[in-house]
């Protein structure tokens, strides 16, 4: 039955070294959608106000995303006012406005219920099992979260890792989690707290995944033109995300090929502004990108010499 997804839809006004927009489509929820659009059906369950425009909506429904979980209610869609300098892995927030977000409870429709693939995006962790009392049994159940979470509800985000199987946040949010500096021993720690499969995101240096019996490296697609980072988490996610459930195949090695579908989304994403360049993608496209990513990153094993020098 497809992914169902409980997130953000936003508005983001964005500068980075190379521009800026004001009050372009935005939010975790909407990022992830695109992207996991382009491998298999998802629904939304989010929350815009009165203000949100029909264009935007028209946008996600062509890409076959269900939307009878989105809520329209009185007052402003949320709002993120961020900035980035040449360190793009690094986004500083100038205005948060949640508005309508600010008293999202998120109601899952009946017929989303015995969704097979759950994604609970950037939102309270209370909420986030608030969602997961209201699903049947899916197979995959994924979640993102940030530093404010950590800080500020960390009891709460604990019992959701030890729900969860497959946790997705960066590199910070796994030190903060974790209270350790070293990543490979921070992945130890959030793997004992209950969940089986880690992804620490990190930028442009690529991804990370940890189970307790193995670790992969991926490096980040190089890319000449970099010019809006927001959204390539949550596009990752909606990639790697998408296509498992495309394939159903929940092996080691399905989830390492995944990882690199993700990668391969969230390095589309972020060659424009906003979802421009998600929307004006294609398949073909997405496979020569992956082809590409799999001769970058192949190596021969070692030859059989019979020794060293």
């Amino acid at each position: 039955m497809g992914i169902l997804v409980v997130g953000s839809v936003a508005f983001d006004s964005v500068e980075t070294p190379f521009g800026r927009v004001e009050n372009v489509l935005g939010g975790s929820a909407t990022y992830f959608s695109t992207s996991a659009s382009y491998f298999t059906d998802v629904s939304l369950v989010a929350v815009v106000g009165d203000d949100f425009p029909k264009e935007h909506a028209d946008f996600l429904e062509s890409r076959n995303i269900d939307l009878r979980g989105l809520s329209r209610n009185p007052g402003r869609t949320f709002r993120w006012r961020g900035q980035y300098g040449y360190d793009l892995n690094e986004a500083h927030t100038l205005e948060t406005h949640l508005n309508v977000f600010e008293s999202f409870r998120p109601v899952i429709p009946p017929e989303y219920a015995g969704a097979e693939y759950l994604f609970l995006a950037n939102i309270d962790p209370d909420l986030q099992m608030e969602v997961m009392r209201q699903v049947k049994s899916p197979l995959v159940i994924a979640s993102d979260t940030m530093n404010f979470w950590i800080s500020s509800k960390l009891e709460s985000l604990k019992k959701v890792v030890g729900m969860v199987d497959i946790l997705i946040i960066n590199d910070a949010e796994a030190r903060q989690l974790s209270g350790d500096p070293n990543l490979v021993k921070s992945a130890r720690k959030i793997l004992d707290m209950g969940v089986a499969t880690l992804i620490v995101k990190r930028g442009e240096y690529g991804v990370l995944m940890f189970t307790e019996s193995s670790i992969f490296a991926a490096p980040a697609y190089p890319l000449e033109k970099v010019f809006d980072p927001t959204g390539a988490g949550d596009t990752f996610a909606g990639g790697f995300m998408g296509y498992l459930a495309n394939t159903g195949n929940l092996s080691e090695s399905g989830i390492r090929q995944a990882i690199i579908f993700g990668s391969v989304m969230a390095s589309f994403a972020v060659e424009e502004f906003s979802l421009n360049r998600l929307k004006n993608l294609s398949y073909r496209e997405i496979e020569e990108r992956y082809r590409s990513f799999k001769a970058m990153t192949h190596f021969e094993d070692l030859p059989e010499t019979g020794g060293g020098y």
